[in-house]
């Protein structure tokens, strides 16, 4: 079972790497501006393991309690996302383990995330997390809050913001999120080209297993994958 599991792994990570550099080629940027995060939420460590072997680099965790119990088998192994929604109870763990918080979505969280980095002795990477379709039930800040977002966090010294992230509402047509993901790049580009702000928001983090191709064609470099690799 253990070896079907790998091998399937296996051709699931080729295929997407495939793609991948198919939409890179398309858009004409190099490959290694993509960065893959295997998104590993309620996957078992040894199928984990069976990724890292395979050349997964990064992994992207939802939930810190979970991330937390891997981590501890895992920590060397690779570097760590937080790609899930964070609790300001949660932040302490949080910045104990992950390299990069995609999930920043209030002025109060990045508050607490600069407190805890500042305890650990660290400056934490992490993306601003905007709510681009606007949805009620989603998390992430409005797209027209963005700007003074940004101006309040910039003050803080032990957290550092890298880019942005996004979610796409969910569809069985890829082409209907090409929309949301054009106007988080819209949104970074227009930041920067504002001076609001010193920073160059270089990461867009945005892209599942479902649309990652347009996203990358609307200007991610940034995939979060999991279904499409370890299966349904």
């Amino acid at each position: 079972m253990l070896f079907y599991c790998v091998t399937m792994i296996a051709e699931n990570l080729k295929s997407v790497t495939q793609r991948i550099a198919k939409c890179c080629d398309k858009t004409g940027k190099p490959v290694s501006d993509v960065k893959l995060v295997c998104v590993t939420k309620s996957v078992d460590i040894e199928r984990i393991r069976a990724a890292l072997g395979l050349g997964v680099a990064i992994l992207g965790e939802n939930r810190v309690q979970e991330a937390v119990a891997k981590y501890r088998l895992l920590s060397a192994k690779a570097e760590w996302h937080l790609i899930g929604h964070l609790q300001t109870n949660k932040v302490k763990d949080a910045v104990g383990i992950f390299n990069l918080i995609h999930s920043v979505d209030s002025i109060r969280l990045a508050a607490e995330i600069d407190k805890e980095a500042r305890k650990a002795g660290k400056v934490q990477d992490a993306l601003i997390e905007v709510n681009v379709s606007e949805e009620p039930a989603k998390y992430g800040v409005r797209p027209a809050d963005l700007p003074i977002i940004i101006k309040e966090i910039i003050v803080y010294n032990n957290i550092s913001i890298k880019g942005l992230m996004a979610m796409a509402p969910e569809t069985y047509d890829p082409e209907k999120a090409r929309p949301y993901f054009c106007r988080l790049r819209q949104l970074r580009d227009e930041i920067v080209k504002s001076k609001i702000c010193p920073l160059e928001l270089g990461t867009l983090s945005m892209g599942m297993s479902g649309d990652f191709e347009v996203a990358i064609e609307e200007g991610s470099n940034m995939v979060r994958i999991g279904r499409a690799i370890f299966g349904s």
